[in-house]
């Protein structure tokens, strides 16, 4: 994680998360992307490096529009054109679009169509591309669990308030290591999760912490309390 800075731009933040993978030792199967970097220059970077991705598309143009109005499940070739260095840059990739009934949800009726930008052998439907997408929700719910740690603050320093950012990522990275490492329980297919809220962890972290600074509880008094004290 970095704190973002005036300049950044979808595309040069994609610049350094790719140079910073290319440099660890990792396996990246997928990207994925929110419609941020739907763009020709992050498009093209991806088809640089050779990752496979997954996005969802931006309804820029008429022909994507009418594609996404009408019609079922099903591929289409579409290409995307941007300046990159003062020249004009055309990208071709395949979107697939899938079509599922709101039946109800968010109180919407009717046939819904999400497009996504897809680069990946192991996507073959668009039913898959949306359910590999799905998986990215993950970070949401990271960030909304996130809110339960994060210290308060009236600083308007922007590096004490991404530090304190970055303590409650990392509180969540520890709870979430020790709930699978030793919480759950080994079995034959998978492991069983035994419940351990999060808040639960916050609470035995925060006991710990009191104990270890010795935080006072009680001061001494020279005498009891008189009666405007009782309630």
């Amino acid at each position: 994680m970095r704190r973002l800075t005036d300049g950044d731009t979808a595309s040069s933040i994609l610049v350094e998360l790719l140079g910073v993978l290319d440099g660890l030792d990792l396996e990246v199967k997928a990207v994925y992307l929110d419609r941020e970097f739907y763009d020709t220059y992050c498009l093209t970077l991806l088809a640089a490096h050779n990752y496979a991705f997954v996005m969802p598309i931006v309804k820029w143009g008429e022909a994507i529009q009418d594609e996404l109005s009408t019609g079922w499940s099903r591929v289409i070739d579409h290409n995307l054109q941007g300046e990159i260095d003062g020249h004009t840059w055309t990208v071709d990739f395949p979107v697939y679009i899938d079509c599922t009934y709101q039946q109800g949800k968010y109180d919407e009726e009717g046939v819904a169509r999400h497009g996504y930008a897809v680069d990946a052998p192991f996507i073959e439907t668009p039913r898959q591309a949306r359910k590999h997408y799905s998986r990215r929700f993950g970070i949401e719910s990271t960030y909304r669990l996130s809110e339960r740690s994060i210290a308060n603050t009236t600083t308007q320093n922007p590096a004490v308030r991404f530090l304190y950012v970055l303590i409650s990522f990392l509180l969540q990275n520890a709870w979430r290591y020790l709930h699978w490492e030793y919480v759950a329980s080994p079995r034959r297919g998978a492991r069983r999760l035994w419940s351990w809220r999060f808040d639960e962890f916050l609470g035995m972290v925060r006991r710990a912490t009191e104990t270890v600074l010795a935080v006072r509880r009680t001061v001494p008094a020279n005498k009891p309390p008189d009666d405007r004290f009782e309630r």
